[in-house]
């Protein structure tokens, strides 16, 4: 039963049969899991990552995509690496306060959250900073939904040689992207996101030969990224703590929903109309988008409020009694809400989004 479609950047609606794949219980130490699960699992991310699967492995971690972002970072950066973190929102910001809880050697480029990245400044920063040996970018910011240039971005980190970690929690698995064609050296994302699953656990995509250099690096024992990756790959998918079993074999089957709709590139259409008929649907009714369209993913659509009285709470209340669950904003710069356009939700959906909100009558301006 669905009380309400989660219009949200994750955790997110899934599909039914996403949700029967958790009714069974699965031992840890057992190969049905182990290898027909993990191992599995393991392989198709790397394929579904990359051009060349061959000069790359994929880690899973318990845990929500912050915990993937934070081992990522504590394992890959040795304390005397210097890291530049490029930010333009709360989770590239985020990237930063890890740095700090590590101590590592970092500086943050921040850029306006309504701005997206520019890889130029990205460019002139390394050639004042030869220190500088990583660099880790958000490619959706979901703080507002703008979508930063990836291709740019990462070709002006690799024109310098440097190692390119990229956030790509509510991208990876909805918006086409090549880590070997890029140069991506590390590619972090989340069950729960454009993949469809549930909420419990986050994967790296690592190239090999960086991550086979990260032993001995990790300040923390539970996000060891190494460690983490070399029990599976010793103990063929064994996880070194208890793994959240019915998230696992959830996932496993929101991959092959992937594989069945098409792949990236078609669910990368669904959004992107998913996306066309809200964003249409709302300005009719005379709503503003925050974000200019060239900025904009298809994940997530920020939107300001209609009047300087208007009640988000009511409008969110009111909306959840016709069986939708949208976002507050996130930005402190202007009021605004949010509505994501991922998961297990379709153009026909949005379509009633928009009459929902048409009956509301909501006053403008």
């Amino acid at each position: 039963m669905r009380p309400y479609l989660l219009l949200t950047p994750g955790p997110l609606t899934t599909s039914e049969t996403v949700k029967e794949a958790m009714m069974s219980d699965w031992c840890t130490w057992d190969e049905d899991y182990n290898i027909g699960i993990v191992e599995v699992i393991r392989k198709q991310l790397v394929e579904l990552a990359t051009s060349r699967p061959e000069e790359y492995t994929s880690v899973l971690m318990q845990g929500s995509g912050t915990f993937c972002v934070e081992a990522a970072l504590g394992s890959a950066i040795r304390p005397d690496d210097h890291l530049l973190v490029v930010a333009n929102g709360a989770y590239g910001k985020r990237m930063g306060v890890i740095a700090g809880y590590y101590h590592l050697n970092c500086h943050v480029m921040q850029f306006d959250e309504t701005q997206a990245v520019d890889p130029k400044e990205i460019d002139g920063y390394l050639n004042a900073h030869p220190e500088v040996t990583h660099v880790s970018v958000v490619h959706c910011e979901t703080t507002t939904g703008v979508l930063n240039p990836l291709a740019e971005i990462a070709g002006a980190v690799k024109s310098h040689g440097k190692v390119l970690i990229v956030d790509a929690m509510s991208s990876f698995g909805g918006v086409p992207v090549d880590m070997a064609a890029l140069g991506i050296d590390f590619l972090i994302s989340s069950a729960n996101k454009c993949i469809q699953g549930v909420p419990g656990f986050g994967f790296v995509i690592a190239r090999r030969s960086l991550l086979e250099q990260c032993k001995g690096v990790a300040r923390s024992l539970s996000l060891d990224l190494y460690d983490q990756w070399e029990t599976m790959e010793k103990g063929h998918g064994k996880w070194r703590f208890t793994s959240p079993t019915h998230v696992v074999r959830a996932f496993m089957q929101a991959m092959k929903e992937l594989q069945i709709e098409g792949g990236v590139e078609a669910r990368h259409a669904r959004y992107c109309e998913n996306h066309r008929i809200l964003v249409e649907g709302m300005r009719s009714l005379g709503f503003k988008t925050l974000l200019p369209d060239n900025e904009q993913s298809p994940v997530i659509t920020s939107f300001y409020y209609p009047s300087a009285d208007f009640d988000f709470k009511a409008f969110y209340y009111a909306l959840k009694s016709k069986g939708f669950v949208i976002y507050p904003g996130k930005i402190s710069q202007a009021d605004t809400f949010r509505i994501g356009n991922i998961g297990d939700v379709f153009p026909a959906d949005f379509i009633r989004l928009i009459e929902a909100v048409r009956e509301l009558n909501i006053k403008i301006g």
